[in-house]
């Protein structure tokens, strides 16, 4: 049985622990606000310009002679795998959930005789697809001195995916990224992103203008692919910032609760043992006084 010094070190250690998550808790949900606000903030043009992309594909035929990005190398054995994770911990399972969904596909696609390379964002996701794919990591994109990924980081990153594709290291690249839902659910998600994926042309609605494009559409949907491409990963990077404070807030609140619960568990413990040492010192000394 702890000793009452041991179990007050307990306590005290206990009380710092959870003051210590009390404030990342509130720093999480400072952040975001301002974090869920960019990523809501993305969506409405992200959508728009997946609506463009749709008007302009319906207008070609994808052949040989489209842009690559768009008509793809002609083969799909080598599959790359972009995971998006982040540098810091104490997120709950934000990371591990991530890496497992890219787990899960790169075992899929190798078990339909596809051969699986990666392309790793942040470092927290790095360690476990070493373990598991030492030799299939492709390249590696560093945000430690990076505060708050935005759309520099995302350029930087499609040109990267855009040189290695026309190297024809890869045949097709999948995005895992958590989609913010709300502080408490945040789901990991996969997106095809090179070759584009063929968008479809909307059904025309009656009274729509007739538009007249210069240049024509191919030269528009060529230029536009890597604005596309790019819109996807600073999205996919602002989905991530908040999905990984929703899972901080979330991940520190329940520390903090069950550091509280551990506190009074321990006192209970304490004042038991108080209690007993109390009981014992008496019966020592009316033991002692009888024996006089």
């Amino acid at each position: 049985m702890a000793s009452l010094k041991e179990l007050k070190g307990r306590i005290n250690s206990v009380k710092s622990t959870q003051k210590i998550t009390k404030a990342k808790q509130m720093v999480a949900a400072a952040k975001l606000r301002k974090a869920q606000a960019a990523a809501e903030a993305a969506r409405p043009y992200a959508q728009r310009l997946a609506e463009v992309m749709s008007s302009l594909g319906g207008k070609i035929t994808v052949t040989a002679n489209s842009p690559k990005l768009l008509a793809g190398t002609g083969s799909d054995s080598v599959h790359l795998l972009v995971v998006a994770n982040s540098d810091k911990g104490l997120a709950g399972a934000f990371n591990s959930n991530i890496v497992k969904a890219a787990l899960v596909a790169a075992r899929r696609l190798e078990a339909e005789g596809k051969t699986v390379l990666f392309y790793l964002i942040g470092r927290k996701g790095r360690p476990v697809i070493r373990r598991n794919y030492p030799k299939s990591i492709l390249q590696m994109f560093d945000t430690t001195d990076v505060r708050n990924p935005g759309f520099d980081e995302a350029e930087r990153i499609a040109d990267e995916l855009v040189a290695l594709y026309e190297e024809g290291r890869f045949d097709v690249a999948h995005l895992f990224f958590s989609k913010f839902r709300n502080a408490l659910t945040q789901e990991p998600t996969e997106q095809q992103i090179i070759p584009v994926p063929a968008p479809k042309a909307a059904p025309a609605k009656q009274g729509d203008a007739v538009v007249e494009y210069e240049p024509d559409e191919e030269e528009i949907l060529a230029a536009l692919l890597p604005r596309y491409l790019k819109t996807q990963l600073f999205g996919a990077l602002l989905e991530n910032m908040a999905s990984e404070q929703g899972a901080s807030m979330t991940a520190m609140d329940n520390a903090t609760r069950n550091a509280g619960d551990l506190i009074k568990t321990l006192t209970i413990q304490y004042n038991r043992s108080r209690q007993a040492a109390i009981t014992t010192e008496l019966v020592e000394i009316i033991a002692g006084a009888e024996a006089l």
